[in-house]
C-alpha cells in the first residue's frame, strides 16, 4: 500500500504538502532559506546537516515539516508560530553562517532576513506559496533530466547519492511505522475519465500512504528502494498495518469506488480478511486491487491463486508501475488482469521521441486503450499524448490542481500546466 514514486524527491514531497495544506492553512507560516547564496566553501554537507539539526526541535515544536531541496535551499513550514518566533529560530542559523557575505547584510534593514530567507503567510499567501513549490519542483526536475543526459552523453552511470536501506534500519523504520499514527499521513488520488476537452470525472481514488513521506523523518539520506527485498519486506509490514487500519476506520471512501496498491502476499494474508469482511457489501463500488509487476514474477503461481481468490470476491486487477519500455512484455490477457497503469514517462512531454511514442501507441492498441491508466500525469501535454493514443483514464498531480481550482469556483477554468 506503499505508493513507490519514480523519484521521492525533496520538491515533489514539498508541492505534495503544499497540496494538502490547502484545507488546513489557518495559522501557518512558511519560510524560504536560500542556503545555496552562500559560498560553496560554507554549504558543505555537514555545514548543511547541523543547521538542519538546529532547526528540527523548532519544527516539531509547532506541529511543522522541514524539505532540503536538492540545491541545498531549505523551506520549513510551521504552524502558531509567531513572527518573532520565526525571527528568532532564521536569526539562530544566520548566526551558524556569520562568516558568509549573505548573513552580514543588516537583519534589521527594511528587507527583514534580505537574501537570506523569505517568509510566506501561508494563510494569506497561499497562491504565492503554491506558486514558489510549482516552480522547485519543476527546476529540480529540470535539473535532474539535465543530469540524466549528460550522463548518456558520457557514457557514465547516474547514481543516486542517498545510502542503500540496511537490515538494521529496516527494523527501526518498521518500529517507527509501528508506533505512528498513519492516518494523518493516509492520501487519496483520483483516478479521472477524461474525454477532450470535457472536465475529468473521476471514477474510483487511489488510497495509500508515501512511504517516501514517512521515511524522510526517520531515514532522510536512505534509499529505501536501493534494496528491492528489504524494500518489498517493509512494504509487506506496512499493508498489513494499514490494512488493520482501515477495517476498523469508519471511512466513507472504503463505502465507494477505490483501489489499494499492496503485495501478492497480503492478499493471502488474515488482515485483508478482515479488511475485505469490514466492507459494507450492500454499498461496494468498484473495487482494485493494484499489484507490482516484480512482485507478480516474483512467485507467479502465488499471484495466480491470489488473482482468482480477489476476484471472486469482487475485485479488479491493476498491473501497476509499467513504464513505456516495459509494456511490449505486457499480455493483459494471458495475465488475467483488468487494468493495467501505465507511468507517464518523458515520452508523453513536450519534447518525446516521436518514433517511442508510435511505439507505446501501437502497444496501448494491443493492450486495450479502455484498459489503461496514464499515471504521473503533471501536466496538460502528457493527458493530450495519451488522449491522442485513445488513452481515456487518467491520474496525477495535474488532474489533482484540476480539481483543487474546481472546489474553489463553481465554473472554473481548467488550470495552466505548472510552470517551466
Amino acid at each position: 500500500m506503499a505508493q513507490q514514486p519514480n523519484l521521492a524527491s525533496q520538491e515533489y514531497l514539498l508541492l505534495d504538502y503544499a497540496q494538502r495544506l490547502d484545507r488546513h492553512r489557518e495559522g501557518r507560516r512558511a519560510v524560504h532559506v536560500h542556503l545555496s547564496r552562500l559560498k560553496p566553501q560554507n554549504r558543505r554537507e555537514h555545514h548543511i546537516r547541523i543547521a538542519l539539526n538546529t532547526l528540527d526541535d523548532f519544527v516539531q515544536t509547532f506541529e511543522g515539516q522541514s524539505f532540503l531541496l536538492g540545491n541545498n535551499d531549505l523551506i520549513f513550514v510551521v504552524k502558531g508560530a509567531s513572527l518573532q518566533q520565526l525571527d528568532e529560530a532564521v536569526m539562530r542559523m544566520r548566526y551558524l553562517f556569520s562568516d558568509d557575505p549573505l548573513t552580514q547584510t543588516d537583519a534589521d534593514s527594511t528587507d527583514g532576513h534580505g537574501r537570506f530567507a523569505t517568509l510566506y503567510n501561508v494563510e494569506g499567501q497561499y497562491p504565492k506559496f503554491m506558486e514558489l513549490c510549482e516552480r522547485v519542483f519543476e527546476e529540480e526536475r529540470a535539473r535532474q533530466k539535465r543530469l540524466q543526459q549528460m550522463a548518456e552523453q558520457t557514457g557514465e552511470t547516474f547514481e543516486d547519492s542517498r545510502r542503500p536501506l540496511k537490515p538494521e534500519q529496516l527494523g527501526r523504520l518498521e518500529e517507527f511505522l509501528e508506533r505512528s499514527d498513519l492516518s494523518s499521513v493516509f492520501k487519496r488520488q483520483a483516478v479521472s475519465v477524461v474525454h477532450k476537452d470535457n472536465p475529468p470525472k473521476p471514477i474510483f481514488n487511489e488510497l495509500f500512504i508515501s512511504i517516501f513521506d514517512l521515511a524522510k523523518t526517520v531515514l532522510p539520506d536512505v534509499n529505501l528502494a536501493a534494496n528491492r527485498w528489504l524494500f518489498q519486506h517493509l512494504t509487506q509490514t506496512l499493508d498489513r498495518r494499514v490494512l488493520k487500519m482501515l477495517a476498523r476506520a469508519d471511512d466513507r471512501s472504503l463505502h465507494s469506488s477505490f483501489s489499494i496498491n499492496v503485495n501478492v502476499q497480503t492478499l493471502l494474508a488474515p488482515e485483508f480478511l478482515e479488511f475485505d469482511s469490514s466492507l459494507r457489501m450492500g454499498s461496494r463500488g468498484t473495487l482494485v486491487v493494484e499489484l507490482q509487476l516484480i512482485d507478480i514474477l516474483s512467485d507467479y503461481p502465488s499471484f495466480v491463486f491470489a488473482r482468482d481468490f480477489v476476484r471472486e470476491k469482487g475485485y479488479r486487477i491493476c498491473l501497476d508501475g509499467i513504464t513505456p519500455e516495459l509494456t511490449h512484455f505486457i499480455d493483459r490477457n494471458f495475465m488475467e488482469i483488468d487494468l493495467v497503469k501505465l507511468s507517464a514517462g518523458p515520452v508523453f512531454d513536450s519534447g518525446g521521441s516521436e518514433t517511442l511514442r508510435k511505439e507505446v501507441s501501437e502497444q496501448v492498441d494491443r493492450i486495450g486503450k479502455g484498459r489503461i491508466i496514464l499515471s504521473r500525469c503533471d501536466n496538460e501535454t502528457m493527458i493530450r499524448t495519451g488522449q491522442n493514443m485513445g488513452i481515456t483514464m487518467f491520474q496525477g498531480r495535474y488532474l489533482d490542481a484540476v480539481y483543487q481550482q474546481m472546489s474553489r469556483s463553481k465554473n472554473p477554468p481548467i488550470p495552466r500546466a505548472a510552470k517551466r
